[in-house]
């Protein structure tokens, strides 16, 4: 069976957020561009490894590289990061509902059973 890749925005985000290389990458860029070999200094990979992350990443539209004569800095583009937690906000406020109907039920069961070693 063939499945068709989905190349929509969000689906590329969570596909690039699925690697821990690449949300480590990402954090590093927080602080500012980074060339790559900047980047691959705390991983145990080639630069060309490193080099594959950081193409997924820029298909994503999480990074963008530039040029600067022999330098090639990465910066982070966090546009997509916003997207992906607008996303995620209408789940969290599904559990937290549920979450807080929980602890009502929670506190209904702990009066009832006080009450009970009252008799």
């Amino acid at each position: 069976m063939v499945y068709q890749q989905t190349l929509d925005p969000l689906s590329l985000t969570f596909a690039a957020l699925a690697d821990p290389t690449r949300r480590a990458i990402l954090s590093m860029l927080k602080a500012g561009e980074a060339s790559v070999k900047e980047l691959a200094r705390p991983f145990a990979m080639t630069l060309p490894a490193v080099s594959r992350h950081l193409k997924v990443l820029e298909k994503a539209g999480l990074i963008t590289k530039g040029r600067s004569a022999q330098w090639r800095p990465c910066s982070l583009r966090a546009e997509p990061l916003k997207q992906a937690d607008d996303w995620i906000e209408r789940y969290r406020e599904h559990w937290e509902g549920r979450l807080d109907r929980l602890d009502s039920y929670i506190q209904q069961l702990q009066a009832e059973e006080s009450k009970e070693k009252k008799k």
